[in-house]
This record gives structure tokens, C-alpha cells and sequence, in this order.
């Protein structure tokens, strides 16, 4: 009898192997980013080796945390997936003083994925060379110079803001929808100078239509070799948009052990580099514990930033 009833009470993941059904992968962004771009990507591989669907579900909105919090509240059973990162799980932290879960507490950390540098670029009209150049120009016009990013409370905004606080400029904020929009504006003219995902900007540093200053990273991109990093100049912004992959909160071990295991083996295989190199996105393929810590001390050195700057979500 004894055994009957532990047979009854046996976790399910154990009565047949993970995963024995289709899983659901949370991206918290639209189509056509470096979220999406990743989640599809560890959706197919997901697949192929399992089997299985792994079908990827865009949840859209507020900064990547409509999507995020849809994930924290989903079953803890494997079959719910989020392809998160530096916005909804970290920087939202600072920005939403009510944000609907704890990126710490709401999530099992899986992998901490890739990398994306981001480039300070400005308009070929304004007439500085360097970022020294940019500064100076800078401070002799207050108030009379604009700047573009992919929304209020993105990593490119705050990557200005601190911008801002290191060296006294005022440049004035124009948000965006996203990087497109965001890049449009800068080739135009409409706005003189921003942040972006290196690989949005880069083809037009490279055609003359834009001038790079520095990127906003710990190294130098191995897309842009030839540009110095913010350190290098003086001003250390280090602001990669980084990706990582998260299950519920109370997911089995077992099951996380998986999915871990699974994750740092796709973030390892060549043709995996190559495509996200395509696409300006250095691949990490940490496991939980690497990713854990690496979550905690974002929160703290972007909430701390975002406090100084005084940054403020409309």
C-alpha cells in the first residue's frame, strides 16, 4: 500500500521523460530583435534535439514586462519558457517602483545567452570626430543638441543619462519605438547623436552615413574592431544588451538541470556563433549560477544609475 501511494505522489516529470509535450518560449519584445531572434533560434535547437515544439510566443509591452510577468506566473512545470534580459530583468527594477514580479524570486535562472554591444554613434553634420570632440560641443550648447533611443527606460537611454552625469552635457531625450525608428531618426538628421545596438548603426558607420565614437562595452566589438570602448576614452559605460533564459520560479531541478544543460550546448555550437555573430550578438552560454550572480549585480549598478539620473518612467 505504502508504495502505491509514493507512486501516486511521484512528481509527474518523473512518470515520463522532460519534455514530453510542446513547450512555450515567453519573448517579452516584439518580432525581429535580439530577443526574438534568440528565442526562435534556441526554439528550433530546443526542438531538434528534444523532439518536441517549442513554440515561441511574442508578449510584447512595457519595457519586456508584460511578457515577463505573464512567464513568472505561468506553471512551474518546464513548459513555459522566457527568453529574457537586461530590460525586464534588470533594468526594470529601477525604473517600475510596482513592477509585478521579482526578477530574482519570480524566476530559475537557466543560461546567461549572449552579449549585444552598443555604439555611440552621431550625424555626419555635426562636426566632431571623437568623443572628446562630441563633449566639448556638447557643453558649449546646452539644451541645443537631441538624442534618440529605443524608448524610455531602454539601455540606450540610460546609457545617455549616464553620459550625462559623467560629463556635465545636456543633450535632450527623443524616445523611440525600438532601434529602427531610433535609427531612422539619427540618419535623417532629426536627432544628432545615440546609442544602439551595434548592428543597427554599423552598416552606416561603414558607408560614410554615420560616425562611430566609442562603444559602450566592457571589450571592443569584434564587429568594430577600430572603435574604442567608453573605458578606453574615460567614461566607463559598459551597457551590452545581454539575454538570458528563465523558468518559473519552483521548476523542478531536475527538469532546470535540463534545460541548462541544454542551453550552454546550443550557445556552444559554431553554426549557433556564427548566425548570432551575423547579427552583432556575442554568444555567452553560461549556465544558472554564472548567470544568478551576473543578474544581481546588474540590478544593482543599473537601479543605483538610473536613481542618480533620476529617471523617471511617464
Amino acid at each position: 500500500m505504502a508504495a502505491a501511494s509514493a507512486l501516486v505522489a511521484f512528481p509527474a516529470y518523473a512518470q515520463a521523460p522532460y519534455p514530453a509535450k510542446p513547450i512555450r518560449m515567453i519573448v517579452p519584445f516584439p518580432a525581429g530583435g535580439g530577443y526574438d531572434f534568440l528565442g526562435r533560434l534556441y526554439a528550433a535547437k530546443m526542438s531538434e534535439t528534444w523532439g518536441q515544439a517549442v513554440l515561441v510566443e511574442n508578449r510584447a509591452g512595457a519595457n519586456g514586462n508584460i511578457g515577463s510577468e505573464v512567464a513568472a506566473k505561468a506553471p512551474p512545470d518546464g513548459y513555459t519558457l522566457l527568453m529574457g534580459g537586461i530590460g525586464p530583468q534588470a533594468l526594470s527594477v529601477g525604473l517600475y517602483p510596482a513592477l509585478p514580479y521579482d526578477p530574482l524570486k519570480a524566476f530559475e535562472p537557466i543560461s546567461l545567452v549572449a552579449g549585444q554591444p552598443n555604439l555611440l554613434v552621431v550625424h555626419p553634420s555635426m562636426p566632431v570626430k571623437t568623443l572628446k570632440d562630441f563633449i566639448a560641443f556638447a557643453k558649449a550648447r546646452p539644451g541645443q543638441i537631441s538624442y534618440a533611443s529605443n524608448g524610455s527606460g531602454s539601455g540606450q537611454h540610460i546609457a545617455a543619462e549616464q553620459l550625462k552625469l559623467m560629463t556635465g552635457i545636456d543633450i535632450v531625450h527623443v524616445p523611440f519605438k525600438g532601434a529602427a525608428p531610433a535609427l531612422t531618426a539619427i540618419l535623417s538628421g532629426e536627432v544628432a547623436v545615440a546609442f544602439n545596438v551595434i548592428l543597427s548603426p554599423l552598416p552606416y558607420v561603414k558607408s560614410g552615413r554615420l560616425r562611430a565614437l566609442a562603444t559602450a562595452s566592457s571589450r571592443r566589438a569584434s564587429l568594430a574592431p577600430d572603435v574604442p570602448t567608453m573605458a578606453e576614452l574615460g567614461y566607463p559605460i559598459d551597457i551590452d544588451t545581454w539575454y538570458a533564459l528563465y523558468a518559473p520560479a519552483g521548476t523542478p531541478k531536475e527538469v532546470v538541470g535540463r534545460l541548462a544543460a541544454e542551453a550552454v550546448r546550443i550557445g556552444g555550437l559554431a553554426d549557433v556563433r556564427e548566425r548570432a555573430g551575423g547579427q552583432g550578438i556575442e554568444m555567452i552560454g553560461a549556465g544558472p549560477d554564472k548567470l544568478l550572480a551576473h543578474n544581481r549585480a546588474e540590478i544593482a549598478r543599473w537601479t543605483k544609475v538610473i536613481r542618480q539620473a533620476k529617471i523617471n518612467i511617464d
